[in-house]
């Protein structure tokens, strides 16, 4: 007996509950295959975003500087930036006009905003997560309890017909078995791509918290942190220029 006989056959002979927890095993293994590759797709093109920075920060002005970060609008760095601008111009005093913001200072207002851009961008990054790691840890006994309930059908089916030898035993436990098997094929990618995505995030995390931090810099201090080059530089980006 072969393993696609095997399955033919588990499938034909087994109940709708047999059936119920193959077709569950599918749709969670469809289900991880496909946020596994949409979110390493992802993680692909904010990694090319992230070099786009360093031609940002040598930018003539800030409105050169966010063109070069491209345009779509799901760029995390781009949405820093972007946030920044806007909360830079939002905190400028304003004639005769008192506001909520004028207890904050410029810095606390730009790590507020700057702070919440990042949180936005981090569940964004963490969505589909949860049902891998949901996957990972329940398709293994999704899979044991298929196992079980064959092994219970084979049993009762082998009692009705008065045949106990090995191998009229083996074959309907061996198929049994297979939902085990198929189970532990599901949770394993499940696990490994997780242990992946979690890894890249970090990654990804971690060049917008170095973005942000010499954002706020530039906001609050009119140059990046680090530089050394006059504010006439190509490499420094004027304050508060759309």
């Amino acid at each position: 007996m072969n393993s696609q006989s095997g399955l033919v056959t588990l499938w034909t002979q087994g109940d709708a509950v047999t059936r119920a927890v193959a077709l569950l095993l599918l749709a969670m293994s469809l289900a991880s295959w496909v946020i596994i590759l949409i979110k390493a797709l992802n993680l692909r093109q904010i990694t090319v975003q992230a070099r786009a920075t360093e031609k940002f920060w040598q930018a003539r002005d800030f409105a050169e500087g966010l063109r070069e970060l491209g345009g779509d609008a799901s760029n995390p760095f781009l949405q820093l930036a972007t946030r920044g601008q806007e909360v830079d111009a939002h905190v400028q005093p304003q004639q005769g006009a008192r506001h909520l913001n004028d207890s904050l200072d410029i810095s606390d207002w730009v790590t507020r905003c700057l702070r919440n851009s990042i949180d936005d961008s981090t569940a964004q990054l963490q969505s589909g997560m949860a049902v891998l790691a949901s996957v990972g840890s329940t398709a293994p006994f999704v899979g044991l309890f298929g196992t079980v309930w064959g092994i219970y059908h084979a049993l009762l089916a082998i009692g009705v017909a008065g045949q106990s030898t090995i191998d009229k035993v083996a074959g309907p436990i061996g198929e049994a078995l297979i939902m085990t098997a198929l189970g532990l094929a599901v949770a394993i990618p499940a696990v490994l791509g997780y242990n992946a995505l979690v890894r890249g995030n970090k990654g990804v995390i971690g060049k917008l918290n170095r973005f942000a931090y010499d954002l706020h810099a530039l906001f609050v201090t009119g140059a990046r942190v680090g530089s050394t080059s006059s504010f006439s530089s190509a490499r420094v980006l004027p304050l508060r220029k759309a």
